[in-house]
């Protein structure tokens, strides 16, 4: 005989799951990421409906064949991991999405805590989870050097062996290169554009000036974004 009572205690967990997955992917989402809102309720609501039924969906089991509830919980917690794999992206010579894959899979850990009924648990959990999505961000933001603009710098070398004393030096003076582009042209040399992102915290026109310097390289004016 089906218990109305559980039933509807189990479908107010699975809402709340998914209220805390959309309600944590809302940052995801402003910010432009791929994995947004939709991503993480699904992630949060499949957590947590998988942590149901291995709960309550196969019964107590018997002495001679014992069901471990916790077995579907732990496929969860490495499972997720694919699916985390495909929000990080390489970005020319950044890599992205380390934050969304760790947001997903806490969002994970969230649906699991909904599913097996500890609500102040999954919900401390969705509120410190948002914290470093949002506020927190903004201080990291200010410890690295808040993002003052795009640039895109354009250059000519008589070969590509030079590229590795130019990263170098643009790394160093941390300026982040986003996007890589050449073109071997008529003459035999090659263009060659950057485009970076510069900080408060980097120093572009030491860069510059070091590159600049180098042989073989012709460094033009850069064009902001």
């Amino acid at each position: 005989m089906t218990d109305v009572g559980l039933q509807l205690d189990l479908g107010f967990r699975l809402v709340l799951s998914a209220v805390f997955g959309a309600a944590i992917g809302v940052e995801r989402e402003i910010s432009g990421h791929p994995a947004g809102m939709r991503t993480h309720l699904l992630v949060s609501l499949g957590s947590a409906l998988f942590t149901v039924l291995s709960i309550y969906g196969f019964g107590p089991g018997t002495q001679a064949m014992p069901i471990d509830p916790t077995r579907i919980a732990a496929q969860i917690v490495s499972g997720i991991g694919f699916l985390g794999a495909g929000a990080i992206l390489k970005e020319g010579l950044s890599i992205r999405g380390l934050t969304t894959a760790a947001s997903m899979w806490a969002t994970a850990a969230v649906g699991l805590a909904a599913g097996a009924g500890h609500y102040v648990l999954a919900t401390v959990a969705t509120v410190i989870v948002i914290f470093s999505l949002w506020p927190l961000s903004r201080v990291s933001d200010r410890i690295r050097g808040l993002e003052k603009r795009l640039l895109t710098v354009r250059m000519t070398l008589t070969g590509l062996e030079p590229l590795v004393a130019v990263f170098a030096e643009i790394t160093a003076r941390q300026v982040e290169i986003i996007g890589v582009s050449t073109d071997r042209t008529a003459s035999g040399q090659f263009e060659v554009q950057l485009d970076l992102r510069v900080r408060s915290a980097s120093d572009l026109p030491a860069a510059l000036q070091a590159i600049s310097a180098m042989d073989g390289v012709r460094v033009e004016r850069p064009a902001q974004d």
